[in-house]
């Protein structure tokens, strides 16, 4: 329960933070509408699931092949960690990165059907997510779990957030847009993220000199 409810914070704070899914979402949202862009967020999530199997097959049965190699990849991660937490900490966003004109070009008269595509490709091609996923997921499945059950429902986690930040998103789009546009909230969120994943990362260091 303790790593559920570190895993539901430290997600939840990723989730809020504005990337390429938001922007994808506050686009489509503001240009076609609530429903194409939940559309599309569900895409998002569902490609979330599917890293969340990948990375649990694959730590699964690194595990079982080599306990060593799963604790070189926990160090790994931890590096990882501290790098994205320092290099947001240090060179925080001051908008969007121009990820809003994703999609600019989309015809008005695309299938509905076709956002929860897109949303999913967007996601599952995007190798930063797959990278986050092996990297990030594994700090939280505690000793003595089954890595496979347990990655999967992590996983679980973040989607439903992720579902959820977009409904909200969707529900306010004009003013959460114009929120999330500002300069001083970009630094902020990506400052605090930044925080939060340098102290994961100072905690996996200080567990492995220990044990």
């Amino acid at each position: 329960m303790e790593a559920l409810i570190a895993f539901t914070l430290a997600a939840g704070l990723m989730t809020l933070t504005p990337g390429l899914d938001t922007a994808l979402v506050l686009r489509t949202a503001a240009v076609e509408g609530g429903h194409r862009a939940f559309l599309a967020g569900t895409g998002i999530c569902a490609g979330c699931l599917a890293w969340g199997l990948i990375a649990a097959f694959g730590l699964g049965a690194l595990l079982a092949a080599s306990e060593a190699a799963y604790t070189a990849l926990r160090w790994a991660g931890a590096a990882y960690l501290l790098y994205l937490g320092g290099r947001m900490v240090l060179r925080a966003r001051s908008g969007l990165d121009g990820t809003m004109d994703l999609g600019e070009s989309a015809r008005s008269d695309t299938s509905p059907r076709d956002w929860l595509v897109r949303g999913f490709i967007t996601n599952i091609l995007n190798p930063k997510v797959g990278v986050f996923y092996v990297t990030f997921l594994p700090q939280f499945v505690p000793a003595g779990a089954d890595v496979l059950s347990f990655t999967v429902l992590l996983a679980a986690i973040h989607a439903l957030e992720g579902i959820l930040w977009f409904v909200a998103l969707i529900a306010a789009t004009q003013p959460l847009a114009a929120v999330l546009r500002r300069p001083s909230i970009m630094r902020a969120l990506d400052r605090i993220t930044g925080g939060v994943l340098i102290a994961f990362g100072l905690k996996l260091v200080l567990e492995a000199k220990r044990s």
